[in-house]
C-alpha cells in the first residue's frame, strides 16, 4: 500500500578461507534481519568464503565447502519472510565465478555472476574468477550448485535477470567493479524494469575512496532512477595488502538515505526503508528514463523471474524512514546560510533580468508580513547588483481596516533600513466610498469586504507603476498559491513573482537565516519580530487590545501541514492514503489523525476549486522541484473534480 521495501545490509564477522564459520555468521545476520521484518537482506561479495582467499579459490575443497554452505543458508531461510542475497565463488560448466546468489524460502531463486573483472593494481581477480560474458548457459540445476539439495529445480543465471519480488519490487544485482565500468550492467537492468539495484562488493580502503564510492552510488542512483543498496566487505578481510571497510550505503534517487557511520567497521546491520513510490514516480515523470530503455533495446536484454515469500506484502512500512515535516526545508543546518543564499541569488537573477529589460522601477506592497519581507529584500538586493540606488525601489504600505500597530510598524522600520522610497497610503477612505458605490454595507464583514481592500491595494499599485515607470514586483507565495488564499486579480496579480515557487515554511526559514546572520545591516531585530507575528491577511479590524483577529492558519489550517501535503501531491503524485501515513508518522507530537485528516480533505477541496487562479498566473522563478507555473510545471483543468482523491480519504 506504502510502496516501502526494507532493505538490509549486513557486514557479518568473516574469517577468511573458513566458509563454515562465516556461514554461522550470515546466519546470525539472518536471523537479526527477521527480528526488524527485513525484505531484502544482501551480503558483501564473496561472504561466504571471504574476498581474500587468493589462490585458495583453486582448491576444490574450498569450493565444495562453500557449496554446501550455501545448501544451509538456503535451507535456514525457510524460517525467514525475506529475500536474501549472498556472495559465494560458484564452478558453471568447469569455470569459477564470483556471483551473487538469491536465496528466498528454502530455494535458490537465482544466480548473477560478476561482468568486470578487475585485473590491476592490487586486484587480480582475474587470476581465479572468469567473467559472466563468458557463462555458456543461462540456466543450471539446482544439484549442479550442490549435490546436496533435495530438490533438483532449475535455477536461472545470468546478469540479465530481474527478480519480481512479491510482485511489489523488482530488483537486479550488480557485483562491485560492475559499478565502477562505463557501462555498469545495473545501467540496463534498471533501464529493463528494475526499480532497486544491489550491489555486493569488496572495496578496500585507501584515502578519499569513501567519498568518492559514495558520490559513485549516488550517481547511479540519480541516472537510473532507482534505488541502490550498497554493501561492502568488512574489516575480518585478511589485512596481508589491504583494509576492507565495510562500508554500505543505501541511496534512492540520487540521495543517500543511510550509510554506516564507522569508517572501519564489521559485524554490524544496517536497516532502512526505502520508498519505491518516489522511483516509480519520477519515471514515470521524466521521459528521458523511457527514451533511454526503448534507444537501448533494454526491455527486450533482460529475463523477468518472480519470487514469491510467504506473504504476498512486503513488511516495509516507512518505520525506517524518517519523514522530514519540512520537506521544502533543508534538513542539514549546517549548509543552512549557503542554501538559503543560493535560493535569493536565483530570485534577484530573475527580478534583475526583468529590470535590466524594462528599466523600471521596482513597485511593492508592504505589509509587515512575511511574504512582502522577502519580496523587498529581493527588490532591493536586485537595484544594489544593477548598480542602481535602492531607493528605485518604491514600497508602499497601505494601511485598512484590519492593520495592527505591530505590523504597520515593522513594515516602516523595515523600509526605513534599507532606504528604499518609502510611501504611506491609506486606502479606508477609498474602500469606504467604494463599498458604498457597489452598494455594500461596511459593516458586513463578509469575503466583499475583504475583497474590496485586496483589489485596492492592487489598484494603487498598478497605476503607482503606470506613474512611476515601474512594475509590480508581486510578494504571493506558493503555499498561498496551492491553497488559492489569494483574491483574484488582486494579491493574485502582479507583474513579476519573485516568490511563486517558494511556499510559506521555505520563506519563514529563510527570513531567519538572513537574520541570524545580518545579511541587511541593521535588519535582523524586524526581520525576527515578523517572524514572530502571527500569519494574517489583516483584512478584518484587530480585536479590542489592537492584536490580530484574523488568523490565517486557524481559518485554512497549518501550513506546516499544507506544505507538506503539497510537497507529496506534486512532487511524487503519491495517493490521499499515503500522504495522510507519512503525516501521521511525521506529525504524531504535534497533530491528531483527525486534525491531519481534516485539513487534507481541506487541501484537497481548495487545490482542485481554486486551479483557475493558477491558470493565469504573472511570470515568477522557479526556484525548486515542486512549481504550480501554468506554462511550466502544473497544468490542469480548472474544472477538474476532486472527487476521487476526497473518497479515498473518506473511505479511511
Amino acid at each position: 500500500m506504502l510502496d516501502y521495501v526494507r532493505a538490509v545490509c549486513a557486514v557479518p564477522e568473516i574469517s577468511v578461507g573458513d566458509p563454515y564459520f562465516n556461514t554461522d555468521k550470515i546466519l546470525e545476520k539472518m536471523k537479526e534481519a527477521g527480528e526488524v521484518n527485513a525484505d531484502i537482506l544482501v551480503f558483501p561479495e564473496l561472504a561466504v568464503t571471504g574476498y581474500t582467499c587468493g589462490d585458495l579459490f583453486f582448491q576444490q575443497r574450498l569450493l565444495k565447502c562453500a557449496a554446501e554452505c550455501l545448501k544451509k543458508i538456503t535451507d535456514e531461510s525457510r524460517r525467514y519472510d525475506f529475500c536474501t542475497v549472498v556472495g559465494a565463488p560458484l564452478e558453471i560448466k568447469g569455470q569459477l565465478y564470483n556471483c551473487a546468489v538469491i536465496v528466498t524460502n528454502g530455494k535458490i531463486n537465482g544466480i548473477v555472476p560478476k561482468t568486470f573483472i578487475p585485473e590491476y593494481n592490487e586486484f587480480y581477480e582475474k587470476r581465479w574468477f572468469s567473467s559472466a560474458a563468458a557463462l555458456p548457459v543461462c540456466e543450471i540445476s539446482a544439484k549442479e550448485i550442490c549435490p546436496l539439495f533435495d530438490e533438483n529445480y532449475t535455477v536461472p543465471v545470468g546478469t540479465d535477470c530481474i527478480f519480481n519480488y512479491k510482485n511489489e519490487v523488482k530488483f537486479g544485482v550488480e557485483i562491485c567493479e560492475d559499478l565502477w565500468s562505463p557501462t555498469p550492467p545495473g545501467t540496463l537492468l534498471a533501464l529493463g524494469g528494475a526499480e532497486l539495484i544491489l550491489n555486493l562488493s569488496a572495496s578496500n580502503e585507501t584515502i578519499a575512496k569513501r567519498e568518492y564510492r559514495r558520490e559513485l552510488v549516488k550517481q547511479q542512483s540519480a541516472r537510473c532512477y532507482c534505488a541502490y543498496v550498497y554493501v561492502s566487505a568488512g574489516d575480518g578481510e585478511s589485512t596481508q595488502d589491504l583494509v576492507f571497510s565495510g562500508h554500505s550505503i543505501i541511496a534512492e534517487n540520487g540521495g543517500i538515505l543511510k550509510e554506516n557511520e564507522k569508517f572501519i567497521e564489521s559485524d554490524y546491520i544496517l536497516v532502512r526503508d526505502i520508498d519505491m513510490g518516489k522511483v516509480k514516480a519520477d519515471r514515470i515523470k521524466y521521459k528521458s528514463f523511457g527514451d533511454s530503455a526503448a534507444f537501448c533495446g533494454a526491455g527486450k536484454s533482460v529475463r523477468e523471474f518472480s519470487i514469491e515469500g510467504k506473504s504476498d506484502e512486503l513488511s516495509g512500512n516507512g518505520d525506517f524512514d524518517c519523514v522530514n515535516k519540512r520537506p521544502f526545508v533543508p534538513s542539514d543546518d549546517k549548509d543552512r546560510l549557503a542554501r538559503c543564499m543560493n535560493i535569493f541569488e536565483m530570485q534577484c537573477a530573475g527580478l534583475k533580468k526583468r529590470l535590466k529589460v524594462t528599466g523600471a522601477k521596482a513597485v511593492i506592497g508592504v505589509s509587515g508580513g512575511l511574504d512582502s519581507t522577502l519580496a523587498l529584500l529581493v527588490a532591493a538586493n536586485t537595484m544594489t547588483e544593477l548598480g542602481r540606488p535602492v531607493s528605485d525601489v518604491i514600497a508602499v504600505t497601505m494601511p485598512c481596516f484590519g492593520t495592527t500597530d505591530r505590523t504597520y510598524t515593522n513594515a516602516l522600520t523595515l523600509m526605513e533600513k534599507l532606504g528604499v522610497e518609502s510611501r504611506e497610503i491609506n486606502i479606508k477612505e477609498a474602500c469606504t466610498l467604494h463599498c458604498r458605490d457597489i452598494g455594500h454595507d461596511i459593516d458586513k464583514l463578509d469575503v466583499t469586504f475583504e475583497n474590496v481592500q485586496a483589489r485596492e491595494r492592487t489598484q494603487i499599485l498598478m497605476d503607482l507603476a503606470c506613474r512611476e515607470g515601474g512594475l509590480v514586483v508581486g510578494t504571493g507565495d506558493l503555499s498561498e498559491l496551492a491553497l488559492g488564499w489569494c483574491t483574484y486579480n488582486a494579491d493574485h496579480m502582479s507583474m513579476y513573482g519573485v516568490n511563486s515557487s517558494i511556499p510559506k515554511t521555505l520563506i519563514k526559514w529563510m527570513i531567519g537565516s538572513i537574520a541570524q546572520n545580518n545579511i541587511f545591516e541593521g535588519c535582523s531585530d524586524v526581520l525576527m519580530d515578523i517572524i514572530d507575528t502571527p500569519i494574517s491577511p489583516e483584512l478584518l479590524p484587530p480585536d479590542e487590545n489592537g492584536n490580530i483577529a484574523q488568523e490565517t492558519e486557524s481559518l485554512i489550517g497549518p501550513y506546516i501541514l499544507h506544505d507538506f501535503f503539497l510537497y507529496y501531491v506534486l512532487r511524487y503524485g503519491y495517493s490521499p492514503r499515503k500522504i495522510y501515513r507519512l503525516a501521521q508518522r511525521a506529525f504524531k507530537d504535534d497533530f491528531s489523525d483527525e486534525e491531519i485528516l481534516k485539513w487534507l480533505k481541506s487541501f484537497y477541496r481548495r487545490f482542485f476549486s481554486q486551479q483557475f487562479k493558477r491558470s493565469c498566473l504573472p511570470d515568477g522563478v522557479k526556484v525548486g522541484s515542486v512549481c504550480l507555473s501554468p506554462r511550466g510545471d502544473w497544468r490542469m483543468p480548472s474544472d477538474a473534480s476532486s472527487r476521487a482523491w476526497l473518497r479515498e480519504l473518506d473511505e479511511m
